[in-house]
């Protein structure tokens, strides 16, 4: 039987999320990525990516036309990742990054990898980080150019609300979200430029793959950006999610922020020409405080709480989030957040409690229970206590 067709003008979503592979005893960094790809496609059936580091792998989503699917293949993806990483005597985290051992660790042995790591040096084998990206199904390119400037003005909430990674080394670094610190070390990555055009867009693109900050398309790191090879908006700024309900509310949000741009986009509402050297130590700021904190109103150029900034997102998409049949399930997630603290609270409490930062590794598992623990979304129920898991979803697209 066939994927259910969306609601009409309900744009298709898919989820890439990135997991770090670690020692169970120690929660070191271990380049385990090809013998846990190999077990998910034998043993659970499961195509796995290799990433940057032989200690991380990726899992993608299929072409999803609502959040309950989404959800659906979320759940059955983590769970296969957990156990071939099993398989491979290790642990997959979901952490946006390393929270134990060096941050550095050897590159996988795939040819583009290793042309990056020729290229960046030491950049690029410091990238112990994992994080989220979301996908939106967009009608072009010219107008993906000009929803991604739309987008622009949101990314330091989403960097708060997805903050996940406060470790390294053991310690606190001082940050809800190091992970966007150390990625924003490529000369290609944080927030893009705003693009009159996808003519402009090609213009930056191909300047930057002349200077070699950019080896292949792929390698435009902004946080968010055309997709080199699909027709969607992809939203990059986020860590990765430690539950799946976490992953769902950023999707949701992501989607109904598109889904509002495109509209905007139709009829000629042109998004705030917000400047770069603004949304940067916006984003900055972001990083460091998490949910809990402040950071600079872009638009206003005051700093304000991060909660404010949440609340004008989900007023200025509430109706593309009802049109797109997401509003309850934003509702009860972000009132769940509210309550439990994002990510990177999480750890901190926990870590205050036991004092010993292993102490975190049964709780950043990619199949640990979900911290949000919400009511099951609508036409799922919950068997057994736990979320169905089946491993038959689509891998084709994102």
């Amino acid at each position: 039987m066939g994927q259910p067709l969306p609601p009409a003008g309900v744009p298709t979503v898919g989820v890439e999320e990135e997991f770090l592979l670690v020692d169970p005893a120690t929660g070191v960094p271990v380049p385990r990525g090809r013998e846990v790809v190999a077990a998910a496609r034998e043993r659970f059936g499961l195509d796995l990516d290799h990433e940057l580091l032989a200690a991380q792998v990726e899992a993608k989503t299929g072409v999803c036309h609502d959040l309950a699917q989404v959800r659906r293949e979320l759940v059955a993806m983590r769970s296969a990742v957990s156990r071939a990483a099993g398989e491979a005597g290790c642990l997959a985290l979901a952490v946006g990054a390393a929270p134990l051992g060096e941050p550095a660790g050897p590159i996988a042995d795939l040819p583009r990898y290793r042309l990056i790591a020729r290229t960046f040096g030491r950049l690029a084998d410091e990238q112990s980080i994992c994080g989220c990206h979301v996908h939106v199904g967009v009608p072009d390119r010219e107008v993906a150019v000009q929803v991604c400037n739309h987008l622009r003005p949101w990314l330091p909430v989403l960097v708060a609300l997805t903050a996940n990674s406060p470790l390294s080394r053991g310690r606190d670094t001082g940050y809800a979200s190091w992970r966007t610190v150390v990625w924003h070390r490529w000369p290609t990555a944080g927030p893009p430029p705003y693009f009159s055009s996808w003519a402009h867009y090609q213009e930056v693109a191909d300047l930057l793959r002349e200077s070699g900050a950019a080896t292949d398309p792929s390698m435009l790191y902004w946080d968010v950006r055309p997709s080199c090879h699909l027709p969607t908006v992809e939203v990059r700024v986020a860590d990765v999610a430690a539950g799946p309900t976490e992953a769902l509310l950023l999707t949701a949000l992501v989607r109904a922020l598109a889904t509002t741009a495109v509209a905007d986009v139709e009829r000629g509402v042109p998004a705030p020409a917000v400047p770069t050297e603004a949304l940067r130590p916006a984003g900055w700021r972001a990083a460091r405080d998490g949910l809990a904190g402040r950071t600079l109103d872009v638009l206003s150029g005051k700093q304000v709480p991060v909660r404010h900034l949440l609340r004008r997102l989900v007023r200025h998409a509430r109706p593309a989030l009802s049109a797109n049949g997401d509003l309850d399930l934003v509702e009860r997630a972000l009132a769940a957040l509210h309550r439990v603290g994002c990510g990177a609270e999480r750890q901190r409490r926990l870590l205050a409690r036991t004092g010993t930062p292993t102490d975190l590794l049964d709780v950043l598992t990619a199949d640990a229970p979900d911290p949000l623990v919400p009511a099951p979304y609508p036409g799922e129920r919950r068997a057994g206590g736990s979320w169905p898991v089946p491993l038959g979803a689509s891998r084709e697209g994102f």
